[in-house]
């Protein structure tokens, strides 16, 4: 989630907006992993993942325009997703990744 309007950007950098997301996801409680193209968040319910969605769009409210890309990986019963999955590779590759 990035502002693409004119008035929330600084020429073409969108860092400033974003750290106001990821200020709020983090303070959230929420398990996230920032990287450099996107934010993974780890909820144990649509409607929290919805609300965390919510949240970060108000950190936004000022904008013009917003673009978001939503992804939802469903796993019902799972939980620490975020970890689990990334051992799971290695484990299969029977070797740590650079991650």
């Amino acid at each position: 989630m990035f502002p693409t309007s004119d008035e929330c950007r600084y020429g073409s950098s969108v860092s400033k907006q974003v750290a106001k997301v990821i200020d709020a996801i983090d303070k959230s409680g929420v398990a996230y992993q920032l990287t450099p193209m996107g934010t993974v968040i780890e909820t144990q319910s649509m409607k929290e993942a919805l609300a965390i969605i919510e949240l970060a769009y108000e950190q936004l409210q000022e904008c013009d325009r917003v673009y978001s890309s939503l992804k939802f990986d469903i796993r019902k019963n799972t939980k620490n997703r975020l970890k689990t999955k990334i051992v799971s590779v290695e484990k299969t590759l029977n070797r740590k990744i650079n991650h």
